[in-house]
């Protein structure tokens, strides 16, 4: 086919036409007639969204999915709710910009309920600490940046005295055995996972990022993300088959990474694209109908990166204990940067977590404080209101740009003194001072967990000062 004949089928001129003569070679030597090209790269380019799997054209339909006007696939829109559907709110002195985006978020056409958190702070689109249910659509931004974010917490059989007696070296096997930061990476062959095994290919975008994953695979991100060593403190009425007492525990925090990040950009630009009659204010939350092949692409690529992220984490505490020559006594581990489909009212819905803890009834979680405050292994009450959720940690009181206009090193380094914390490494933006009392945020969200043991940090690693936050 000729340039000409491709324009006039609308393939633009530049990437898109380069592609489209590579995915004709392509589909010719699979066995696609030639005459049959015409009609074929007609219907990509009038709905890329229903080929961005396929093997020939799936590049080219990527590419006019980012072309400036290129079709999507759009449904038709459908008006924004004059009134809101029914939201709870948990907590006190919740900031007005979080308030305002969950009064957002519950107007979509496709909202079925809300609930906000006590932790909640202004985020993109749903704010964090924000849970919203759906039907039959899922919103990327809803999801967050850092799909799959998640904590995991072992106790190991060392004795609690060992954090002061051998602290230089508990120490040195944090740091050699984490890596923080944005591209932190580990050497080539030193973090091995089967979830690399599995079929990266189920989305065009996912088959692009798995170097990246590989690469980052067993590191933790930057922001809030941390690696702790610290006092689990287990009372006589325990659940967790635990002797009451004080235990050594790792405590980590981390989500899909680079990987992850690639996914929400791309199915977040192509929500939008698909919306563009949403509001500026609303834009973030725009949707993909799970039925349509950009929506099955996103839960595919999320749930991927669902294992991706909880092999990281398997990886952090599998080297660090091998490090210090432990063995696990208990684990536990949670999303809370993830979408699901759950039953609620008799309906399907799917359910978003952004920075919120599952807490079904019976359903264990670890909801962490700061770094030098408390944090808690939690059962769920399974609160209908709450969409049987709950806090993902204690949630900021001030923005990073406050904190760090706030606070001084000083003013840190004597706080983790009276603490009794050592810190390793972070951003004068992590301060604990930054964040919400976590007995607080604990105490109003009595009806949605009940605590089972207290974890406290005594030694605590994150991303160095001066890394851009990924949370």
């Amino acid at each position: 086919m000729k340039p000409t004949e491709l324009t006039a089928l609308g393939i633009p001129r530049g990437k898109a036409m380069k592609l489209a003569f590579e995915a004709i070679s392509r589909a010719v030597r699979s066995g696609t007639p030639k005459q049959e090209m015409p009609d074929l790269v007609g219907a990509v380019a009038d709905n890329p969204s229903d080929f961005t799997s396929d093997p020939a054209f799936g590049e080219l339909a990527l590419q006019l999915l980012q072309e400036p006007g290129s079709p999507t696939g759009r449904a038709p829109e459908r008006p924004v709710r004059e009134q809101p559907v029914p939201c709870r709110k948990w907590g006190q002195d919740l900031d007005p910009g979080s308030l305002e985006q969950m009064d957002a978020a519950c107007r979509l056409p496709v909202a079925v309920r809300g609930a906000l958190m006590p932790d909640a702070h202004l985020g993109y689109g749903l704010p964090i600490g924000g849970v919203l249910a759906t039907a039959g659509a899922v919103i990327p931004y809803a999801v967050g940046v850092d799909i799959a974010c998640r904590m995991k917490l072992t106790v190991l059989d060392l004795p609690v005295e060992s954090l002061e007696q051998q602290e230089d070296r508990l120490r040195g096997v944090l740091e050699r055995e984490t890596s923080f930061g944005i591209g932190a990476t580990f050497g080539k062959g030193l973090r091995q996972h089967e979830v690399m095994d599995e079929d990266w290919s189920v989305t065009p975008v996912t088959a692009r990022l798995k170097d990246k994953a590989q690469s980052q695979l067993g590191t933790s991100g930057s922001g809030n993300h941390f690696v702790e060593l610290g006092v689990l403190t287990v009372g006589p009425q325990s659940e967790l088959g635990l002797e009451a007492g004080d235990h050594l525990a790792l405590l980590s925090h981390s989500g899909s990474r680079g990987s992850g990040a690639g996914v929400a950009d791309f199915y977040s630009k192509l929500a939008m694209k698909q919306h563009p009659h949403l509001p500026q204010s609303m834009r973030h939350l725009a949707w993909l109908e799970l039925e349509s092949q950009p929506g099955r692409e996103y839960w595919l690529a999320m749930e991927l990166m669902g294992r991706y992220a909880a092999a990281s984490h398997q990886l952090i505490h599998r080297h660090v204990a091998s490090g210090l020559g432990a063995q696990v006594l208990f684990d536990l581990e949670n999303h809370h940067n993830f979408a699901w489909k759950e039953i609620h009212d008799g309906q399907e819905v799917v359910v978003h977590r952004k920075g919120a803890t599952p807490a079904d009834v019976d359903v264990r979680g670890i909801i962490p404080g700061s770094m030098a405050s408390p944090g808690y292994v939690v059962r769920g009450l399974g609160n209908a209101e709450s969409l049987c959720s709950a806090s993902h940690g204690a949630g900021r009181r001030m923005s990073r740009k406050q904190a760090k206009k706030t606070f001084t090193w000083q003013d840190l380094e004597r706080y983790l003194a009276e603490q009794r914390v050592t810190l390793i490494s972070a951003g004068i933006d992590e301060v604990p001072m930054a964040y919400k009392d976590i007995e607080e945020v604990m105490a109003a969200q009595g009806d949605l967990v009940q605590p089972l043991a207290r974890f406290m940090p005594r030694l605590v690693k994150m991303a160095p000062a001066g890394e851009r936050p990924e949370d």
